[in-house]
């Protein structure tokens, strides 16, 4: 096989993980209603699963770097399949659900950021960019897909808390053989496994002046759009909520591949400006709908959510291989990542807060936020070197 062919392949299963993530996310109003869970009960189905990344995240990436990255990616795309089989038991269960969301996280906070860094090296060098691109496109393709998926079965009436998550799970299980067919890329560092952040000390500043502010907010913008926004609007929905919160995943994940078509255009750096500027309008788009009851203003701040992330995703892993090298990639790539996903409680921060000051009043704090460290990213233009 050739690169392109090993490229694929990869491609395949960092799809599938991303897609495992959110066969789930359709279905939070119904568990809600099934299991009589809260607000924060709900959310926290979708938010431990950032429990399960930051568990793996700081080790993860070193571990790929001195074993490889195949040897550490393959076992945790296994564990993705079965993980889907146990939110199966969790259709009358609260803990099986979220156990089988931690796993999910273990297996997105390994695979994910590892198969950028496998991707980069299958590749080769000079296709930083371009594989910046597949990998973000591959990872937002995948969380896009599970929720139509999903809502066309429960539509369908056929044991729709039960058939999605096998389907992922057979599909997963498919991929892996073929992954043990791609060759192992890394140069297997020495070095022993310990914290570490794995920035090279002429890439720090970039990485803290540029890339740190806009990392939390990769996740803390579409988390919004695929648990909070159709939850806390569901009341008003003319029509089925699995269905609207469906629409609502896949925009926001599907757009986020507009990074394909803007990056090379615009260069990281401005991807980074571009995305917080959308997603501080995505914001204001859900704090209408949710105040006014037009529900359907979800779906703009759906797009214009996913598609800022996306481009922030996509910027920043620009920038980070332009000052990775091949020891410390999976590692960079990890503690890009160990910033971004904490992002993913935004949901359940915004709803424990509302119990003090209010559902409107905390999704306005949260834009007043958003746009604060939009001006200041955009105030720093200039005052570093680019790496576009």
């Amino acid at each position: 096989m050739d690169r392109r062919r090993f490229a694929q392949i990869l491609g395949l299963g960092i799809f599938l993980v991303a897609y495992g993530t959110n066969v789930s996310t359709p279905f939070l109003v119904t568990y809600r209603e099934r299991l009589s869970l809260g607000d924060s009960a709900t959310m926290a189905i979708f938010t431990v699963y950032v429990t399960g990344i930051m568990a793996v995240l700081p080790f993860g990436g070193q571990l790929s770097d001195r074993y490889g990255r195949k040897a550490v990616s393959v076992p945790f795309v296994i564990i993705s399949a079965f993980a889907s089989l146990i939110m199966i038991l969790g259709q009358n269960s609260l803990i099986f659900l979220l156990i089988g969301r931690f796993l999910l996280g273990l297996v997105s906070g390994a695979v994910l950021s590892i198969g950028a860094a496998w991707m980069q090296e299958i590749l080769g060098a000079g296709q930083e960019q371009k594989a910046a691109v597949i990998s973000t496109v591959l990872t937002y393709g995948g969380f896009g897909i599970g929720p139509p998926i999903s809502a066309l079965i429960f539509q369908l009436d056929v044991a729709p808390l039960v058939l999605p998550y096998i389907v992922h799970a057979i599909a997963t299980f498919l991929v892996v053989p073929l992954m043990l067919r791609i060759p192992e890329s890394s140069h297997r560092s020495t070095e022993p496994i310990r914290l570490k952040l794995g920035i090279p000390v002429e890439g720090q500043r970039l990485f803290r002046r540029r890339i740190a502010p806009a990392a939390i907010w990769v996740f803390s913008f579409p988390s919004t759009s695929f648990a909070l926004f159709p939850v806390i609007i569901s009341d008003a929905v003319d029509g089925s909520p699995v269905v609207v919160a469906a629409v609502s995943g896949a925009l926001t994940a599907w757009s986020a591949l507009v990074a394909r078509p803007v990056l090379p255009r615009i260069g990281p750096d401005r991807a980074l400006e571009l995305g917080m500027v959308g997603g501080t309008l995505g914001y204001g788009c859900g704090v209408v709908s949710f105040a006014t009851g037009i529900w359907w203003l979800v779906l703009p701040a759906a797009f214009l959510l996913g598609a800022s992330s996306g481009l922030i995703t996509g910027g920043a892993l620009a920038l980070l291989n332009k000052i990775a090298d091949n020891n410390s990639r999976g590692s960079i790539n990890a503690t890009f990542y160990l910033l971004a996903y904490p992002g993913m409680t935004m949901p359940i921060i915004l709803t424990t807060v509302a119990v003090a000051i209010g559902l409107t009043a905390a999704l306005i704090g949260a834009m007043c936020i958003a746009a604060v460290a939009t001006a200041t990213l955009v105030s720093r233009r200039g005052e570093l070197p680019t790496a576009s």
